[in-house]
C-alpha cells in the first residue's frame, strides 16, 4: 500500500471532533434535507421507491457530512 492510500484511510477510519463552525454546517445540511424529506412524503405515495427516495436522502446526507468533517 502506498503512502497516499494509508493516508486516506488513515483520515476515512478515524474520528473527527468538530471543528469550529463544522456543527452549523451539519445542522444547516439536515434541514434542507428534511425540507425534501417533507416534500418527498407528501408527494409521493408510500412504496418500495419512496422508502428508497428517504434512504438515498439519508445516504446524501451522511456523504455531505462526511465531507466536511473528513476534509474540513
Amino acid at each position: 500500500m502506498d503512502d497516499k492510500m494509508k493516508a486516506r484511510l488513515d483520515n476515512d477510519f478515524m474520528y473527527h471532533a468538530p471543528k469550529e463552525g463544522q456543527p452549523a454546517k451539519y445542522e444547516a445540511i439536515r434541514a434542507k434535507a428534511k425540507e425534501l424529506a417533507v416534500l418527498i412524503a407528501e408527494m409521493t405515495p408510500v412504496s418500495r421507491e419512496q422508502s428508497v427516495a428517504f434512504a438515498e436522502l439519508d445516504k446524501a446526507v451522511f456523504f455531505a457530512n462526511a465531507a466536511i468533517a473528513r476534509n474540513g
